[in-house]
């Protein structure tokens, strides 16, 4: 889906008709998530954000993932599978399943460590303890109760932030900023603080301020013509980080989150590119909803974090690395 316009900004009569759907909908959440989950015996690590779509959730995710592998942590992913027909507890596997079963974002975990989708994240931990994860690092889930999390990240976009400032369906959050920087342990901004997001967290919290770049492979675009696509929470931002690494935008489309191509979507792209005499490139994520036989024809960006303090990150996983049971 994409975002109403009235999400962004401070405007208009809708946001203002909507407030009472609102206060129901943050009511359900807030009654919701006053429920106990289940407690795993390995730390449980939350990615989550406080808006409706993509925040960088999964990019911080993978950083989490690496950072305890290196500790020599077999750490597991964990969410719902959003965009899936797959429900769960199931473990994913990047050769037997695609986005139409189990959603982009677990196909991109899966490549790195074991993944497991369930839309009960208690029932998808439970299966990854008994499959040997000695940590679990979910995707999203910061509005689940299933599951007791020890360590919480409130992730934000720099450039949204937290949009005009309302719930769902008002506005894009899923419940109170308030109510969601309570339960976490330190917030995750990612880019510049665009929106002043940071003045609506409480002082304690501590933030953890990062910028996404580019992949090595942008190296090899440096000065060349790109035609981008993508269909991600926030085109604009992929578009950026192309410029940044010196990509030419011969041209952009911008598709929906989660948007599932098909043949006919492929063709028109590539044919754009070919006109723009410019290559075609898009996400990681983006790669895995395109159809097999046009994925040669398509170049990967990748992105990654690169945290303006790598030693913060570091000291919140240090207590819960301690945690980590020792096999028998």
């Amino acid at each position: 889906m994409r975002a109403p316009g009235f999400w962004v900004g401070s405007g208009g009569i809708a946001p203002l008709l909507l407030t009472p759907l609102s206060a129901i909908y943050a009511g359900a959440t807030a009654r919701r998530m006053a429920r106990r989950g289940w407690q795993a015996p390995v730390p449980v690590i939350c990615c989550g954000n406080a808006t409706a779509g993509g925040a960088g959730k999964t990019t911080v995710a993978l950083d989490i993932g690496r950072r305890l592998a290196n500790r020599g942590i077999a750490a597991h992913f964990l969410l719902r599978g959003y965009g899936g027909s797959l429900k769960g507890p199931l473990r994913v596997d990047p050769d037997a399943h695609d986005s139409t079963q189990v959603g982009d974002e677990a196909l991109l975990l899966a490549e790195t460590r074991p993944t497991w989708i369930s839309g009960d994240r208690g029932a998808g931990a439970q299966a990854a303890v008994a499959a040997g994860a000695q940590a679990i690092v979910m995707d999203d889930g910061l509005q689940n109760p299933t599951l007791e999390k020890d360590l919480s990240l409130l992730v934000i976009d720099g450039g949204f932030g937290f949009g005009n400032g309302r719930v769902i369906p008002a506005g894009p959050l899923r419940e109170p900023v308030a109510a969601a920087a309570a339960r976490s342990g330190a917030a995750v901004l990612i880019g510049k603080d665009e929106t002043g997001a940071l003045s609506q967290l409480p002082p304690g919290l501590p933030v953890l301020r990062a910028k996404l770049v580019a992949g090595p492979e942008a190296a090899m675009l440096a000065g060349q013509p790109v035609f981008a696509f993508c269909g991600i929470a926030n085109p604009q931002k992929f578009f950026a980080t192309l410029q940044e690494a010196g990509a030419v935008l011969a041209g952009r489309e911008a598709f929906a989150d989660h948007y599932p191509y098909d043949e006919g979507d492929l063709k028109e792209l590539l044919a754009q590119a070919e006109t723009l005499r410019a290559v075609a490139v898009t996400t990681k994520k983006d790669f895995v909803r395109i159809p097999a036989q046009f994925r040669s024809r398509v170049t990967v960006v990748t992105v990654s974090l690169a945290w303006e303090e790598p030693a913060a990150v570091e000291s919140l996983l240090d207590p819960l690395a301690a945690k980590v049971p020792i096999p028998a």
